[in-house]
């Protein structure tokens, strides 16, 4: 039994010896350590440092580089490069589907850039080839006027009837012809034939040419033949008749070799002019040789000549053509050259390369909402993920460049993949076309550069939202 005569156990109220010795021993510890970590991190060599003022503590000198050297040996938070990228690509990858789609917006925007700038570039090539072969390639000269009366414009320098032997010896004439309007010759009928329903008489514009004409102005005979240089020395009466006046005339065959009246006097019709690009006026007339239009109704000078030149020769042989054709008096010549070639070339690409950018950065645009979109999307759903960084010490930037890399790097995924699909489509559609693909060298290769630079800027809201956020309230939303 215990003895309880001497009185009550002993019962220690206060604190145990052992635990304030401890604590007390840690107290001191830590001065120390701070102590020393001050004096080996912050105090130079051969510095005598002043620990106090005066006996009441450590002086402010000595406060400020203890803070120093504290927040020198705080361990910081840090993101390195490669990090980095691992939990970008694995941010992206994570949900491939959806990068998938996401970056197939930006794939078509690429795509259609490169699209419509290679095809304007390729399809304003073979515009201008096809104006290059038409217009300016045509040189026209033209007799000066000396008065206000009527038919003045003969009373110039004159213009003479051969004017393929005066042009084509020059460097760059393709072909040449001169042309003179037959005024008044009276009205045109075929052979007489009783029939009443039928007007018997026309009244069509009647042409007088040399034999060059018909190359001059890219003519094409569909039936029989052009007159040459044989008819007009004979000053034969033959006519070739332009395809609308044959048909108003009647004549569509030319095995019984038709005749035609012009006023009084017999044609002979020899060939049907189908087409004629530089002067459409011809197909509804009828023209005849320069010799039995000297003979007939005296046209002995011709009113216009027409040139045509090889691609970018016209103002060369615009200065040149007044010389051969009057060497004694070239100023009586008026000359009508087409504008520069290259000028034109340039306006004409100018404004195709313009519509087709338009419309590509219209598509690109969309892609660059479709990035923030799904970007902005994500983040609201890694609002735990976000939180929990945050808690752990990441700072807001981290958050930040995280997800501007992830959009960064959809940007430049379907930066490439567009751009290939662009090439793709330039080669597919030249070869259709049977045109020569033009490309600039720099286009393919910016385009990924373009895709990257998209997808950064489209995902700098949703980073900034990210970053945003409290560590405390992502947790919370995120749970």
């Amino acid at each position: 039994m215990t003895d309880f005569s001497t009185g009550p156990p002993y019962i220690n109220v206060s604190p145990p010896i052992a635990e304030t010795q401890v604590a007390q021993t840690q107290v001191a510890q830590t001065q120390v350590a701070q102590t020393q970590v001050a004096e080996t991190q912050v105090t130079e060599p051969d510095e005598v440092v002043q620990l106090t003022d005066d006996a009441n503590g450590p002086s402010r000198r000595q406060r400020r580089k203890l803070r120093r050297a504290e927040k020198k040996a705080t361990t910081r938070s840090r993101l390195r490069v490669l990090d980095l990228l691992d939990e970008s690509l694995a941010g992206v990858f994570a949900r491939p589907a959806r990068a998938a789609l996401t970056t197939l917006g930006t794939v078509l925007g690429i795509a259609s850039l490169v699209a419509t700038l290679g095809v304007s570039r390729t399809a304003g090539n073979q515009i201008v080839d096809r104006f290059d072969e038409l217009s300016a390639t045509q040189v026209t000269v033209r007799a000066r006027a000396t008065g206000q009366s009527s038919g003045s414009s003969r009373r110039g320098t004159p213009l003479p009837w051969s004017v393929e032997d005066r042009l084509l010896p020059l460097n760059g004439v393709v072909a040449a012809g001169a042309i003179a309007d037959v005024p008044t010759p009276g009205g045109i009928r075929t052979v007489p034939v009783r029939d009443p329903s039928v007007v018997s008489t026309r009244t069509l514009p009647v042409f007088a040419a040399s034999p060059g004409l018909i190359d001059a102005v890219r003519g094409r005979i569909t039936s029989g033949r052009w007159f040459d240089i044989g008819h007009v020395a004979r000053n034969d009466r033959v006519a070739v008749l332009g395809v609308d006046a044959a048909t108003e005339l009647g004549v569509t065959r030319l095995a019984n070799l038709p005749g035609i009246y012009i006023g009084d006097d017999l044609y002979t019709v020899i060939g049907i002019l189908d087409d004629a690009p530089r002067d459409v006026g011809l197909l509804g007339g009828v023209i005849i040789p320069s010799g039995a239009a000297n003979e007939r109704y005296n046209i002995s000078k011709p009113e216009r000549v027409v040139i045509e030149t090889e691609v970018g020769a016209a103002g060369l042989i615009a200065k040149q053509a007044p010389i051969a054709l009057s060497p004694n008096a070239p100023e009586g010549l008026s000359v009508s050259a087409p504008r520069d070639p290259s000028k034109t070339r340039d306006a004409v690409q100018s404004d195709i390369n313009t519509l087709f950018l338009l419309l590509g950065l219209v598509s690109l645009i969309v892609g660059a909402i479709g990035i923030a979109n799904v970007t902005l999307v994500t983040v609201m759903e890694r609002t735990g993920e976000i939180g929990l960084r945050r808690a752990l010490g990441a700072h807001r930037k981290h958050i930040a460049i995280q997800f501007l890399c992830e959009s960064t790097a959809m940007g430049l995924i379907g930066g490439v993949v567009g751009a290939s699909v662009g090439l793709l489509f330039v080669v597919a559609v030249s070869a259709a076309r049977d045109w020569t693909p033009v490309l600039d060298i720099w286009l393919p290769l910016i385009a990924p550069v373009v895709g990257a630079i998209v997808g950064l800027l489209a995902g700098l809201y949703p980073a900034v939202r990210a970053a945003r956020m409290e560590p405390v309230d992502a947790l919370r939303a995120g749970t």
